[in-house]
């Protein structure tokens, strides 16, 4: 080969090198940007406001039959498929922490507090409320009906060692109820008459309903529990028995593939009207099982 013709191939080969380079960088760079978009929640249907949503859920929203009252006209108003995990308050917490949720409905204020403390969630939005229950045997031998607080009625379910039986489940329900045993002075109580279950909340009322024991309860669970057999509502009525309902979006700043846009939609939905009709107009024989309290 001339020694021109040697030249002319070699700025040939290089100018094609280089535009090869330059090609494959530019692939490079554009996958780069969609890996990233999908791990910030702007793939996966997030960026047009579509796609699946894991949210953790309390038993007693389940068991409630409110989440098939709301889920399918979430779906049909905002495109948002909520894929529901049912636990206790304390393990939705959990969950969120661990950023395997992407938001969660909950109902214990000093542990959401804390949630939110600790840089887990991004704020918390009130959605609902309804209250605590005494639930026991109809014809109430530790004379609970007539107690004169919350408090009181279970010294007097503890007096009598009647059978009382604890969700254990370190639920918002849970939480309530050790708060309140807290409140009469005794602590976490013991003994053959005081039964954890460590259970959801219609687990504890069917075990309530079996051993004709007392057990607290949320309004909506009970109104919703068919098996009540012998079981009553006794006691409701105190301040201290109301029961908030809050929203509390993951937060992405320690969780990048958590679905914060899908979590904002969700939010702009469970604080809108269309939910406040569907949530004050859900009803049981009659009874009101939730009441909307979301601000704008």
């Amino acid at each position: 080969m001339t020694p021109g013709l040697s030249l002319r191939f070699s700025l040939r080969f290089s100018r094609a090198g280089r535009l090869a380079a330059l090609v494959a960088l530019l692939f490079a760079l554009l996958g780069f940007a969609a890996a990233a978009g999908a791990g910030t929640g702007a793939g996966n249907g997030a960026g047009n406001g579509t796609g699946t949503l894991r949210m953790a859920v309390t038993t007693s929203f389940e068991n409630s039959g409110l989440s098939h009252v709301l889920l399918p006209r979430i779906k049909a108003d905002t495109g948002i498929e909520v894929q529901l995990i049912v636990v206790g308050t304390g393990q939705a917490l959990r969950l969120g922490a661990a950023g395997d949720v992407d938001a969660v409905l909950v109902h214990a204020r000093a542990a959401e507090e804390k949630f939110l403390a600790a840089g887990h969630g991004t704020h918390r939005r009130e959605i609902m409320y309804n209250d605590f229950v005494l639930i026991g045997p109809r014809d109430d031998p530790a004379g609970a009906a007539g107690a004169s607080s919350a408090t009181d009625a279970l010294l007097r379910v503890r007096a009598a060692r009647a059978p009382f039986v604890s969700r254990g489940d370190d639920s918002g329900t849970n939480k309530k109820e050790l708060a309140l045993w807290k409140a009469a002075g005794v602590g976490t109580p013991s003994g053959g008459w005081y039964r954890p279950v460590g259970a959801g909340m219609g687990a504890a009322l069917n075990v309530a309903s079996g051993m004709n024991a007392y057990v607290l309860s949320d309004r909506a669970s009970w109104l919703k529990f068919a098996n009540k057999g012998d079981l009553a509502l006794l006691y409701s009525g105190d301040p201290v028995l109301f029961n908030q309902y809050a929203y509390i979006p993951v937060n992405p700043a320690r969780h990048p593939d958590v679905k914060s846009a899908l979590a904002a939609r969700l939010e702009d939905w469970l604080t809108s009207d269309r939910a406040r009709e569907l949530i004050d107009g859900y009803r049981l024989d009659g009874e009101r099982l939730f009441t909307f309290n979301a601000r704008p």
